[in-house]
């Protein structure tokens, strides 16, 4: 198995682009810098741990359809920490 989440560029254009992360347990979006602000929308329940660069760990508890949003800026991984595949839908504004 992979260790690096799947992702899907569902659209993109000059303003907006949807991504769909797929995780397996224990896959990760591999360590990035977010460049624009962003929404997120749960499409499964699950768990994930945030990981900064200084090495702190967050657990977060997805609920499908309870959408959050972040600014640009963010550094992290971010993994799947559950026992069942995890997906999300990322939208990040241009």
């Amino acid at each position: 198995m992979t260790t690096t989440a799947r992702a899907t560029v569902q659209h993109e254009d000059e303003r907006t682009r949807v991504t769909r992360w797929d995780f397996e347990p224990g896959q990760s979006t591999g360590r990035h810098v977010h460049a624009y602000d962003y929404v997120v929308v749960p499409v499964t329940d699950g768990h994930t741990d945030v990981i900064t660069p200084d090495g702190t760990v967050t657990r977060n508890e997805l609920r499908s359809g309870r959408s959050y949003a972040r600014s640009a800026g963010s550094e992290h991984e971010v993994v799947n920490a559950g026992t069942a595949p995890l997906a999300f839908v990322e939208v990040e504004r241009k």
